[in-house]
């Protein structure tokens, strides 16, 4: 290899984040341990912090530093961030739209041809609604620090606005976040009200890091995402929504996922939710495919009633035509 391709193969490596053993290394780019030595340096001098441990047992890792430098990516790597960041550009962090588009430009403007088909067949193949309209939208700024104190267990201070309540000050022992539907959760200790809770990050407000350290304590569930299921079921509801279906429960289940209850019943199943709105519901009865009874609530069958209705009329005015 030139020295120009030897030195992008040993960026390549080290950005595994191992620790290479010299010999390893040497190795791999058939070059003797001297020449490795004038790379590492090299390498030094465009401002890749690169670690070294001497003696017979020696070798080299790379080292977070003070700015991105260039990154290497495999093929695979690159289109998983090129698809990463569409998603993200209809996500909830405000303002993380228009960095997705702006990182995502440079990420396509950089790939070989054959890398740039690939993106172009996934988003010309791809329907999206954009971003997500009435969406709970929060600070990129709080997503980051709220991350940090997970990751260093450290004590956080924020004012929350719970709901239809008023601001109020929280200590927290933050332990993981949570990203469901089109929200995202911060799952932590409160220290005033010594229980677990379940914070939206759309509600929190001036999160401040304390630089005081915490043990983590054991979580009264599974992991984190399902103590935030568990919670959101728990939650008072306006509509408590129990529907009977002549189909499979597991086909169902499918379909409904996280969203409700499916229990199987003699040759159908029972379909139970809890929901602000009926819209959801109805889609999910409409979807099925299947004769179904609504047993509860009255305004649901109210608003199965209005909307076949209106479908009638649209097949009759289609008929007509």
């Amino acid at each position: 290899m030139s020295t120009s391709e030897r030195m992008l193969r040993l960026l390549s490596l080290l950005q595994t984040h191992r620790y290479w053993p010299g010999p390893e290394l040497s190795d791999r780019l058939d070059v003797s341990p001297r020449t490795l030595r004038r790379d590492v340096d090299r390498l030094r001098e465009l401002g890749y912090t690169v670690d070294a441990v001497r003696g017979s047992a020696g070798g080299y890792q790379l080292r977070a530093g003070g700015s991105l430098p260039p990154i290497l990516l495999e093929d695979e790597e690159a289109v998983a961030i090129a698809v990463g960041l569409r998603t993200a550009a209809a996500g909830a962090v405000a303002g993380m739209d228009d960095w997705s588009v702006r990182a995502l430009s440079k990420v396509l403007s950089l790939m070989p041809p054959r890398l740039r088909r690939q993106m172009d067949a996934v988003a010309s193949q791809t329907e999206s609604p954009g971003p997500w309209e009435g969406a709970p939208v929060f600070d990129a700024a709080v997503l980051t620090t709220l991350a940090q104190a997970c990751r260093d267990s450290e004590l956080l201070r924020f004012d929350y606005t719970a709901r239809e309540a008023d601001v109020t000050h929280r200590r927290v022992e933050p332990l993981r976040l949570v990203s469901l539907g089109r929200r995202w959760y911060l799952v932590a200790w409160d220290r005033d009200r010594m229980d677990w809770r379940s914070f939206r990050l759309d509600r929190i407000s001036a999160p401040e890091p304390t630089g005081q350290r915490f043990r983590a304590r054991e979580l009264p569930a599974a992991d984190a995402l399902a103590f935030v299921q568990q919670g959101i079921r728990r939650m008072p509801q306006r509509y408590a929504v129990r529907a009977r279906l002549a189909m499979a429960a597991d086909d169902l289940a499918a379909q409904v996922g996280r969203w409700g209850t499916v229990t199987a019943d003699g040759d159908g199943c029972v379909l139970e939710m809890n929901v602000d709105d009926l819209d959801w519901p109805v889609m999910v009865l409409a979807g099925s495919g299947a004769e179904f009874v609504v047993e509860s609530p009255p305004e649901l069958a109210e608003r199965v009633a209005e909307v076949g209705a209106r479908f009638g009329r649209v097949g009759q005015a289609a008929s007509a035509g």
